[in-house]
């Protein structure tokens, strides 16, 4: 029985990267040696095992056979006569097909090492056709890699056509789909995400309610990029710097202005009422990809109000706190902050804004916080009862925002 480190912690080890995850593959070996050491099994299509100090999971070696289309669509075989190498062949990248041995040394049967060198992003073997994961998989390594300087392998790329071409990409569950993508909006660069996908013909299979932005003009004066699609790339590489890490943030970003796409074409480049426009389009995508209601609310929520947040200081008071209210910001105060944030990335992720101010956060916060001092208890003291009260609450807190200095 032989024990290798493999995947993402040798990847990350030679990019200097802190390592995150250790996953191991044994070879020479069957369920039963593991379990007898005190490992735990916890796989489901193929034996997986947690090691019964460190938690980390050892794998079996394996080879796996494509018997339908889809994700699942595969036979697996962990006898313990796979070798490493033909274990490391089955995997998606070069980069992602390196092992290192218990001595530390490197097993390189692909030239991951050189991809890496090289910042290539390049498939191991003509199998990566066979799982349309993959497909996300790498949109999802180039939006963590893109700032590296990384790209795509041609080859590679042609072969993700082909996959989409021929409809593989077609049968991929929608968990998968929503898992991939949370994922890629946490990176570094998510628009990488998306253009990958746009470049090899999946977005439109996958997301065309974002595909379909690409192409449609916006008035030059507001928008210096012009193409919506652009913008929203934009938008979430801006999301991405302002909250680093939060796929909650990117999913408005990416989303906020889909009702863009439906703009009459003798109505362009203007797009006179585009957030309401996009609530229909929002909700079909997110009941689509099965998005978790925090994601589905907060995106829709700045899909509606976003243009609201954009000229808060022309608005009034009243105007003001009728914001404030749709997002409940009074009893979720911290819904306030996201939605702020995905505003703000939408503001600075235009052509030449990513360094401009964005002082309407800062007045919707103050607002915020005034109207939020404003007590009841001095209503009941003084006789008020039932919705009497809650209207008086309201006065006092329009008064408490229009004392407010908007400079």
């Amino acid at each position: 029985m032989n024990i290798y480190l493999v995947g993402g912690a040798v990847r990350d080890r030679l990019l200097g990267l802190p390592v995150q995850d250790r996953d191991y593959v044994v070879v020479g070996a069957q369920p039963d040696d593991l379990l007898r050491l005190g490992y735990k099994s916890v796989g489901k299509d193929f034996p997986v095992f947690l090691h019964p100090q460190t938690s980390e999971e050892y794998a079996l070696a394996r080879t796996e056979r494509k018997t339908g289309r889809g994700y699942h669509g595969f036979a697996f075989d962990t006898a313990p006569q796979v070798t490493l190498e033909e274990d490391l062949q089955r995997r998606d990248l070069t980069i992602n097909a390196m092992a290192e041995d218990e001595q530390g040394a490197l097993i390189d049967p692909f030239g991951g090492a050189a991809d890496l060198r090289d910042r290539l992003l390049r498939h191991v073997s003509p199998a990566f056709a066979e799982d349309p994961v993959r497909v996300l998989r790498l949109a999802r390594f180039a939006a963590r890699y893109a700032s590296r300087g990384f790209r795509i392998a041609g080859e590679t790329l042609e072969l993700m056509r082909q996959m989409v071409h021929a409809g593989e990409v077609d049968h991929l569950q929608a968990e998968r789909v929503w898992a991939e993508t949370r994922k890629a909006l946490g990176e570094a660069t998510p628009s990488a995400f998306v253009q990958t996908l746009r470049d090899c013909g999946a977005l439109k299979v996958l997301l065309p309610e974002v595909d379909a932005l690409y192409g449609v003009p916006q008035r030059a004066e507001y928008h210096p990029e012009i193409d919506t699609g652009v913008h929203v790339g934009m938008v979430l590489d801006m999301a991405a710097r302002l909250a680093p890490g939060d796929a909650l943030i990117g999913w408005c970003a990416l989303t906020h202005d889909l009702g863009k796409a439906l703009t009459p074409s003798h109505k362009l480049p203007s797009h006179h009422g585009h957030e309401h426009a996009g609530i229909a389009p929002l909700e079909a995508l997110c009941t689509r990809l099965k998005v978790p209601s925090d994601y589905a609310t907060l995106a829709l929520l700045v899909c509606r109000l976003h243009l609201l947040a954009h000229t808060a200081l022309e608005l009034k008071p009243a105007t003001v706190l009728g914001l404030l209210e749709q997002l409940d910001s009074f009893r979720r105060p911290e819904r306030l902050e996201q939605f702020l944030l995905a505003c703000e990335a939408d503001r600075r992720g235009r052509l030449g804004l990513a360094e401009a101010d964005y002082p309407q956060a800062a007045f919707l916060r103050r607002a915020h916080a005034a109207a939020a001092q404003v007590d009841a208890q001095p209503f009941i003291d003084g006789g008020l009862a039932g919705p009497a009260i809650g209207a008086a609450i309201r006065e006092a807190r329009v008064r408490a925002i229009a004392a407010l200095d908007k400079t």
